[in-house]
């Protein structure tokens, strides 16, 4: 048990303390603002305030863990021990910079409630974020911090030994459109000829048909050789089903379509489900509570996942409409447009709501890596992206940590803009068994 000394024990600091010593390094933490509790203690003990009070460790405090609200921070990034660090202390703080007030920041995701332009799927730039601009975006900050913190504590608690980590894969794939073709529709389906019409786009007007009549399988029908590779390499699967009404950027298959919830059913037999809630839900919030009840009712149990369709997230009010429906873990903690570390971590952590100033319930597993930002953002060739996957992941093996891959059903079909990207999917599941 480690015993923290803090002039205030602000929700702030409850928050980040725990975060660190319990939910990454399964420590017990325990506070205290009395001196004479602190000096008496025999054990492991650390101080957290502006002056050291006698035969501890001490870490010199940042004004932010004991501040309410949302302000400018003044941050200043500099280079120590190889990595990035901000919030830059005195010379006799155990590190020259406030590892709790940094990482504080990174994980409440601060500045995704200052001011800033969002991008036009109403979004958080990952361009606009400190990890972008200052080069650290790809690399899980938070625990190469973390191991100068252990490394400090045991320098002068050598019995300090937290319970190690393990690397972990996670897989999961976000289910926009179940197939390609098949239960479109008429009116869809005589749509999507005209356009390929007007694209002069014959070949694909063949195969919309011969999909249509039973000559050829919907080539986004990928879900019997996903099940395969799960099988094959043994890793944790996780879908994401969009049932949305049809409307703008929520084009998926109509809900109540048989072949859907069977394959949904299907699928909820072999990997874990949750729902991808839609981009009206987020001008509609009483509309996640129908989509929520639809899978519910198609895989008999309740659903307590989410993953945002775009990725679209709105803080903190995205995560208190999903809390309030029942959702326990989110998934969307991730760009489109950029690989990385979003919150500066690779490791689930609970949502802190700075706005209520309280740690919720919710827990956020953060992705590392998407299809679509290899693929359509970046635009990379299939070995540069596998070459990118392998760097990222194998930085995340270096710190023991959880990487956590996004893919569509669509994406490893060999389907249009999508050649040889199964290729790359492959490559991940591959890299994360070694």
């Amino acid at each position: 048990m480690i015993l923290v000394y803090t002039h205030q024990i602000s929700s702030r600091v409850r928050y980040i303390f725990r975060t660190l010593f319990q939910q990454f390094m399964n420590c017990e933490v325990r506070f205290t603002t009395q001196v004479e509790e602190f000096i008496a203690y025999d054990g492991i003990k650390i101080s957290y305030t502006k002056n050291p009070l006698g035969n501890e460790l001490f870490f010199r405090s940042h004004s932010i863990l004991f501040e309410k609200g949302i302000s400018d921070q003044d941050i200043q990034v500099k280079s120590w021990n190889g990595q990035k660090a901000f919030f830059g202390q005195s010379e006799n703080s155990a590190l020259p910079f406030d590892v709790f007030a940094s990482s504080f920041y990174l994980l409440s995701r601060y500045e995704e409630y200052l001011p800033h332009i969002k991008d036009r799927f109403q979004r958080f730039p990952a361009r606009e974020s400190l990890a972008y601009q200052n080069g650290f975006l790809r690399i899980p900050i938070i625990e190469h911090w973390l191991e100068d913190l252990v490394a400090a504590l045991q320098a002068k608690f050598p019995q300090f030994t937290p319970e190690p980590r393990q690397f972990k894969f996670v897989n999961t794939i976000d289910v926009d459109n179940a197939f390609c073709y098949l239960e479109k529709g008429a009116i869809r389906s005589i749509g999507g000829i005209v356009r390929s019409l007007l694209k002069f786009d014959v070949s694909e007007i063949a195969q919309r048909v011969r999909v249509l009549f039973g000559k050829e399988k919907d080539p986004y029908d990928t879900f019997d050789y996903l099940l395969r590779l799960q099988k094959k390499y043994k890793f944790e699967s996780i879908y994401f089903f969009l049932l949305a009404d049809y409307g703008h950027n929520d084009k998926n298959i109509g809900y109540t379509s048989k072949r859907f919830q069977s394959l949904i059913k299907s699928m909820s037999d072999y990997a874990k489900v949750g729902i991808h809630p839609s981009w009206g839900s987020n001008a509609h919030p009483d509309q996640l509570l129908v989509e929520i009840k639809r899978l519910e009712h198609t895989v008999k149990r309740e659903i307590k996942r989410s993953r945002q369709h775009f990725l679209r997230l709105d803080l903190p009010m995205t995560y208190r409409r999903i809390i309030d429906l029942g959702i326990r873990e989110d998934y969307t903690m991730g760009y489109a447009s950029e690989v990385g570390f979003r919150a500066g971590t690779s490791l689930p952590f609970y949502f802190y709501d700075l706005d209520m100033e309280v740690e919720t319930k919710l827990l956020l597993r953060p992705f590392a890596v998407m299809d679509g930002t290899l693929n359509e953002y970046m635009n990379l060739p299939v070995d540069d992206a596998q070459y990118l996957v392998k760097e990222l992941m194998d930085r995340v093996k270096k710190v023991d940590g959880v990487f956590m891959s996004l893919w569509h059903n669509e994406t490893v079909s060999d389907n249009r803009n999508w050649q040889e990207w199964n290729q790359v999917y492959e490559f991940t599941l591959e890299e994360a068994s070694r």
